[in-house]
Formats: C-alpha cells, sequence, structure tokens
C-alpha cells in the first residue's frame, strides 16, 4: 500500500474512533466540537461558527443553541453591530475545553508511551505539518 492510501486509511480509521465518543468522553462529542471551534476561533457569528465546523448555517444554529441551552457558550451583540449575535465560551465551556484537552492529551500519550522520544518528536512535527497543509487545501477547494 502506498503512503497516501496509508494515510487515507488512517485518517479513517481516526474519524471513526472520534465519531464513537473515545476522545469526547461523557461528554456530547457533538457539543464539544462546538467547543473546540469557539476555542479556536474566539467570539464568532453562527455563520463563522458553521464555517469552523464545516456545516451549513442552520446546522451550525442549531448545535450554537444547543451550546447555549447547556451553559458551554453565551450569545451576545456584536461590539461592532448590535443586530449581529456573536458566540463565545462561558467559564464552564472554557472549564469543558480543559477537561477534554487533559483526557485527550492522557490518551495520546498512553498511545504514544512506548515510542522513543525523538519519535514522539518526529510524528508531532509530520502530523502538524499535515493538518496545516490539509487544511490549506480545504479551504482552497471550498472556494470553488
Amino acid at each position: 500500500m502506498d503512503a497516501v492510501s496509508q494515510v487515507e486509511r488512517a485518517m479513517v480509521t481516526i474519524r471513526r474512533l472520534q465519531t464513537r465518543r473515545t476522545l469526547a468522553g461523557p461528554h456530547d462529542p457533538t457539543l464539544t466540537l462546538v467547543v473546540d471551534a469557539l476555542e479556536a476561533t474566539g467570539p464568532c457569528t453562527v455563520t463563522e461558527l458553521a464555517t469552523a465546523l464545516a456545516v451549513d448555517q442552520p446546522r451550525a444554529s442549531r448545535l450554537a443553541a444547543r451550546a447555549v441551552t447547556e451553559g458551554l457558550a453565551h450569545r451576545h451583540p456584536a461590539p461592532t453591530d448590535a443586530r449581529r449575535a456573536v458566540l463565545s465560551l462561558t467559564p464552564a465551556g472554557q472549564a469543558h475545553a480543559a477537561t477534554i484537552h487533559a483526557m485527550r492529551q492522557e490518551v495520546f500519550a498512553r498511545t504514544m508511551s512506548t515510542w522513543p522520544t525523538e519519535a514522539r518528536d518526529t510524528f508531532a512535527t509530520l502530523l502538524t505539518t499535515f493538518v496545516d497543509s490539509y487544511t490549506e487545501v480545504i479551504r482552497e477547494s471550498a472556494k470553488h
């Protein structure tokens, strides 16, 4: 199997494992995605959240409403235009993010626990480079 095929299979496996609550623990994985997106983007509109989540605007609106209802996000007027609503993490949302980060990092540390330090460092560099490149390709594809 060539390298591209190996990466494709590995990415499918990772996605499948993540959708099975593996990396969300007892938390709703869909709400965790919203918290992840808000943490990455900072305060944003529902339209910006839709882009960050790669979903349509109506779905992002429903997810945002759930996050607000669950106390993970707060909806408030945009500072530059009171007609626009902006979403941001609440202290509970920030705590949720911290809990999820700690849980994921513990799983990843266990996964790589038998790897030599150099292999871990190389993997981290290559994976980060891959994700950055992949993100750029997906963004460019969305423009066309």
